[in-house]
């Protein structure tokens, strides 16, 4: 069965919702491992069950839903069948105004939908009856943000320009101590500024890399921030759950260069010629 994908962000709800999508296939590889975004994840499964792994934690096998909290490891996602489902993926400060939900409550988690978000259950029978994006659109009515929320998506958005800024005087510039913006942002994002720093350092690393084509890690790691490369590869491994060659070793094995997604992990087995072609036209450090 061809695998189907079709994602777009509400311009209603753009402050709170990243994307919602819907997915119906089966991949071409067992498993994959998926690089944290800093965003809450809501998934309602109509499709067979789905075997998820968060960081080093225990494994969940969702048959209705699942919700992915914040979290700064990959997640392992195994589908166990045909995948047929709908997503929300929250903005990294959405997860409450959206879901109703402390992020900190779920941080690094996997839980069950129905459990965490009573209002999943009525929207999965809608779903099953006349399933569509707009149905999922209708059902998210998120809360007004205060003053609070307003400051950590500031301080969100001078983090992605520059996540390589000193936290103290990213707080003095918003008017709070380092000490309270910590634990506002900690609060409402599930995550630490810190954290959330290198995740979108990393994030963006990876949308610049072009796995088809020869990678300068060094240069690219120390454009990036990272002049050690031990430090570059052992903060690489812990975002991605691989080495920078494996990652890009994966994804040529899994994706024509048009299917390439920064962050996605796919497990497939890999013939020699390839790991040793993927070897000489990088330059890992």
């Amino acid at each position: 069965m061809e695998f189907v994908y079709e994602a777009r962000q509400p311009p209603a709800l753009a402050r709170f919702v990243e994307s919602i999508w819907y997915a119906r296939g089966q991949i071409s590889y067992r498993r994959e491992r998926i690089a944290p975004t800093g965003s809450t994840v809501a998934v309602v499964v109509l499709g067979d069950p789905i075997r998820l792994v968060a960081g080093d934690g225990p494994a969940f096998v969702a048959r209705e839903g699942f919700l992915l909290g914040p979290h700064d490891r990959p997640v392992l996602n195994e589908p166990l069948g045909e995948t047929h489902c709908y997503g929300i993926v929250t903005t990294t400060v959405g997860c409450r105004a959206v879901l109703g939900l402390r992020p900190a409550s779920v941080r690094g988690k996997v839980v069950d939908l129905l459990q965490a978000w009573p209002a999943a259950a009525a929207l999965r029978r809608c779903l099953l009856a006349n399933g569509s994006l707009e149905v999922v659109e209708r059902a998210l009515a998120p809360d007004a943000a205060g003053p609070t929320l307003a400051r950590c998506e500031a301080a969100v958005r001078a983090l992605e320009a520059d996540p390589l800024r000193p936290i103290a005087g990213l707080a003095a510039e918003l008017g709070v101590s380092h000490g309270h913006l910590d634990r506002e942002f900690t609060a409402t994002v599930g995550l630490s500024p810190r954290l959330v720093s290198r995740i979108v350092r990393l994030r963006a690393l990876l949308a610049e890399i072009d796995v088809y084509a020869p990678v300068d890690w060094t240069g690219l790691a120390a454009a990036y921030g990272w002049f050690d490369q031990s430090h570059f590869i052992r903060d690489f491994r812990r975002h991605t759950g691989v080495s920078p060659s494996a990652y890009v070793q994966a994804q040529r094995a899994a994706f024509k260069r048009e299917q390439a997604a920064p962050g996605f992990v796919p497990e497939v087995a890999v013939d020699v010629k390839s790991v040793q072609d993927a070897g000489r036209s990088t330059r890992e450090p």
